[in-house]
Order: structure tokens, then sequence, then C-alpha cells
């Protein structure tokens, strides 16, 4: 006997079609706008749809856990407890002290499957980072595409492998002691395949960048709610998740007393307590608000960490000198000094780019920095840009390790995107795969008309929807025979690895981290131990008593902290 229910409350006919069976089974309307019905010989594997209001066209279900077809096919039952879990003993990670690692699972390997995935956890750990950050796997039109144009909250991607291909991505992480969070997007449907709003009001009147909003306050609201809730729970429980990275959390317009996020984040934390692991929500966030990632009990939302930008555009500024657009008001070792131990640039203050004030402050004694997820590099940060290139492409080498010190010794969580850790040099780009032609012309002519209001000539913005696109941005996994790529590599284990063994490496207060800068020079004091970073093109000797050396990033540098040109070294000091 299997259970079918779904949500349809301003419907008057609701009817379940099933592969195999002679005649479609009528649905009972039940308290809430809930229709069910128990069909026994609906075995696992035994496709289905809803039909409306006496319509002969199967829809698929909103809380699909398999999509064999696609967004557009029947539904598929699934069994979730018949998949041979191994993990029983996991315990999980906490965000503090992690080292997270972002990765895209189409282009990380040349499969692009969760199966193929497996095959480089070993370099994963070798590198010793301590979380996988999976870009959105839920199920989408198409054949390739970032994952943010999702439609299916439940169910994963059928090209990547499909329910049991993420679970045995999932087990095999833990086996090897990683943590995976999922990125999930709960701001908008995605432009193709949401049947959702067929069955109810899902959708509110406004919207954002991506589409329409989700109602999230109006009539009817509870259960759409409801239904983000129960997909984050389910990632969590049904997939083993560890977590999840929530996109855009700017974009979820709700004007109730409790905010979608508290609410998450409570039933989260009473599903961790119930698992007996750390369950983490991180979220994307334009605000510059410290209340989401305040604990509940001191009136915050309760979430457990979110993506710091401002780090991301003090590094990438000093680093480039790149200042278009919102990298305006960033670039000077004052305003990295002034992220390093405050967490925010714009905390109150003006943004030029906004033409307006923004942002709160970060109360430095209470806040612990673990909470800010910082980046030289992510998918949003080299993907936005016209095409795609990372900054290993532009930087000297000596800047590029320069930055690599800075992060993984800030007081920050940080986060690596996939190729990084070698300095891989193909480009991440933009490539969809939207078989409406209609909807595949508007993407490629609103991303080239995107960048040339920012000055990019439209023949530099590569098509999205050619395959070479894709094919250009999938790791290159032969440059780690490269020497140059063996060193960087090399540097990035040796920093996780000092940052693992100095517990001030780990500190999250913000009120003990000290900066002192020069024009291209940065002193960040944490505790017992120093790092020292000369950005400038020539050697510099900065103001630090007499230390021992504890990596350096170039030759020559001395215990009385002369730095060679674009270097950088961390020392104890006496």
């Amino acid at each position: 006997m299997t259970h079918f229910e779904v949500w349809a409350p301003e419907r008057s006919d609701v009817r379940l079609r099933l592969t195999g069976f002679t005649a479609d089974v009528p649905m009972t309307a039940g308290a809430g706008g809930w229709w069910r019905a128990d069909v026994p010989g609906a075995l696992p594997g035994t496709d289905y749809g809803y039909l409306l209001d006496g319509a002969d066209e199967p829809l698929p279900d909103p809380r699909s856990a398999w999509q064999p077809h696609g967004p557009h096919g029947l539904s598929r039952v699934y069994d979730h407890a018949a998949f041979p879990w191994t993990d029983a003993a996991w315990t999980g990670p906490t965000l503090a002290g992690s080292v997270l690692y972002e990765l895209h699972i189409g282009t990380f390997t040349p499969e692009g499957t969760f199966d193929a995935a497996i095959g480089r956890l070993d370099h994963l750990v070798d590198l010793g980072v301590d979380m996988v950050e999976l870009l959105p796997v839920n199920a989408f039109n198409g054949t390739h595409n970032w994952g943010y144009d999702g439609v299916c909250w439940y169910a994963p991607h059928e090209g990547y492998g499909g329910p049991d291909g993420l679970k045995r991505l999932i087990d095999a992480c833990h086996a090897r002691g990683l943590g995976v969070l999922i990125d999930a997007v709960y701001n908008h449907f995605g432009p193709s395949g949401a049947y959702a709003p067929r069955f109810g009001p899902y959708l509110a009147d406004g919207g954002n960048s991506w589409g329409r909003s989700l109602n999230l306050d109006g009539r009817h609201s509870d259960e759409v709610r409801r239904y983000i809730v129960d997909s984050a729970l389910a990632w969590l429980r049904d997939y083993h998740a560890d977590g999840l990275r929530l996109d855009a959390v700017h974009a979820l317009v709700d004007h109730r007393a409790v905010h979608l996020l508290e609410e998450l984040a409570a039933e989260v934390d009473a599903l961790a307590a119930h698992l007996g692991r750390p369950l983490t929500l991180i979220a994307e966030s334009d605000l510059n608000d410290p209340r989401l990632i305040t604990p509940r009990e001191a009136g915050g939302y309760g979430l457990h960490g979110q993506w710091n930008d401002d780090a991301h555009h003090a590094l990438h500024t000093l680093l480039t000198g790149e200042r278009q657009g919102y990298y305006a008001d960033f670039g000077s070792p004052e305003c990295l000094a002034t992220v390093l131990t405050g967490a925010y640039f714009h905390a109150g203050t003006w943004s030029s780019f906004r033409g307006r004030t923004h942002g709160r402050p970060v109360d430095r004694e209470r806040t612990p920095a673990h909470r800010f997820v910082a980046y030289l590099q992510n998918h949003d940060q080299i993907g936005n840009r016209a095409t795609g290139d990372r900054i290993s492409t532009t930087l000297s080498p000596g800047l590029l390790r320069v930055g690599a010190v800075l992060l993984l010794t800030s007081p920050f969580t940080p986060m690596l995107f996939m190729g990084e850790e070698w300095g891989a040099t193909t480009p991440w780009q933009f490539f969809t795969s939207h078989p409406e032609p209609d909807l595949a012309t508007a993407v490629r002519e609103g991303r080239r008309r995107e960048f040339a209001a920012h000055g990019w000539p439209t023949g530099d913005v590569p098509d999205p929807q050619d395959p070479l696109t894709l094919a250009r941005s999938r790791l290159d996994w032969a440059e780690l025979g490269k020497p140059a790529h063996r060193d960087m590599l090399d540097l990035y284990r040796r920093l996780i690895a000092l940052r693992r063994a100095l517990p001030d490496l780990t500190d999250p207060r913000l009120d003990r981290v000290e900066v002192t800068h020069g024009d291209r020079w940065l002193v960040m004091r944490r505790g017992s131990t120093a790092v020292a970073a000369n950005l400038a093109p020539h050697p510099t000797r900065v103001p630090l008593a007499a230390a021992d050396i504890l990596l350096s990033t170039a030759p020559g540098v001395t215990t009385a902290v002369d730095l060679p040109a674009e270097s950088a070294a961390v020392l104890a000091l006496s």
C-alpha cells in the first residue's frame, strides 16, 4: 500500500494516474486543501502524476523524490528506507574550525556525476578540507546548468545520478570524514518545469531578479512555507546532508512576525537534536545584517553562518586592483583591516554602489568569526564575470599565494572553489541547456545585454547554450601533473594543516584580531601568531618583533621580517 497526497487547495477534483494501472484513482479532499489516496500495488518504481479539475494531462508531484524523465515527466515512487547506508557512526562536523570546498557536480569531473565525484574525494581528504559544499543538485530542465534554475525541490537531478547517486556520494564522503552541504534555492522557481504553482498559490505577486517570489506571507502561505521547510529537512534527514547553503535569502519576501528563516532554523535545530549530530544553515545574503546569524534566544534568526562577500571584495580588489561596479569602495589595506577585525566593511556606512548607507555593525565581542564564510573565489565571483576567468589567470604567482595565506589564516571559515587549491586555469562560465528555443534566446541575449552595460564587448561573452561553454568549464585534473600547480597545491595543504595545528588560527574571537598596515603591506596578529603580507612588487620590511617563521611563500624571509616582493609569512611571535 502506497500513500499519495498532494496540496491543491483551490482545485475541485484531483485524480491520480499510475503506469500499469487501467484506471485513474480518484483522490479524497481533506483538511487544509490536501488530497489523499492509498493505492495497493503502487510499488517503488511506479511512475505517477496528478490530474487537476478534469484535465487529462498528468502533472508531476510537487514533492516528488524522483524525476527520472526530468521535470516535465512523470514522478516515480521512491523508497528512502531502501538505501543501504553505511554511515551509522557518523557524528558530523561543526562549522567552527572547518574549511569548506565548493564544487559543481557537472564540471568537477569529466563525467559530471555523483559517482564520478566519489573518485576524487581522496584528493579532498589529502587537501585537508572538512566539508564539501555542492552547488544545487535538485532537478532542472535540460542536461546541464549551474543548478539555480531548479524546479523540483525534493528530487536530485537525474543526469547527476538521481536520488541513489546523491546518497552514494554523501555516504562516501562520510566514510572519508567529509561533511556535505547542499546549496538550496528557495527564493524562486526556475523558468521551465515548475508545476507546483499549478496546484496552489505558491507564488506572490512580486518578483526578484530570477522570477516570481514565493508566497511566504499571503493567503495559504502556511503550506508554502511548509513546502520549503520540508524540502530542507528532506535533504538533511533523507539524504544525510550535514547542512544547507541558502541561496540569496535577501530575496525571500516575508513580512510575518516570525520570518521563514527563523522558522527553518528552529526546525533544523530540532532535527539535529533528534539525529544527534550538528546541522548547519549558511545564508547567502546581501544585507550585511548580523541578525541572520544571531541566535534565536538573543533575538536573531538563528542561522549558523553566512557568506561574507565583503571579505571577498576586500581581498579581491587589494590583490587585483579592480574597482568597477560593487568593488568601488574596496581595495585598500585599511579596507581589508576593517573586514578582518569586524567582518563587514559596509556596517551602517556609505555604499557608493548602492547610493545609500548599508549594513549594521557586528558585535565583535559576542559574534564568533567562524559564522562568516570567506573566500577568494566562488561560483558567483568567477562565473558572473563575462568570461568566467579565475584570478589564477590574471594574478602573479606571488600575489596568488599571498591571497591564499590571507584567506586561510583569517578568523573566518575559509571556503575554496574547486580547483583553486592548485591554481586551476580553466574558466568557470555561465552555461545552460534550455531546450525551449525562446528561453534559450532570452537567456543568451540577456546575458550579453547585462555585460554590455558594464562595458564588456558582447563578442567576449560566451554563449550559455553552446556545449563548448560547459566543456571549457570542466576542471582539468591533468594540471596537477605540472610543477607550478603541484607547488600551489602543496601551499594550500600546508596552510590548511597549519590552520588545524595552531589554535590561534581557529580562534573565532574577532576582538582578538589586530591589524596594522602600510601602503602595500599588512600584518595581522592573532594571539601569539602573526601573518605578514607584502603586496608590493619590491621587498618591504614590516614592523614586527623577532619571530620564528612557521610558513612563508617565498625564500628570503628573515626573523627581522623583511618580506620579498609579493610574499607572505606566518610567524610565531617571541
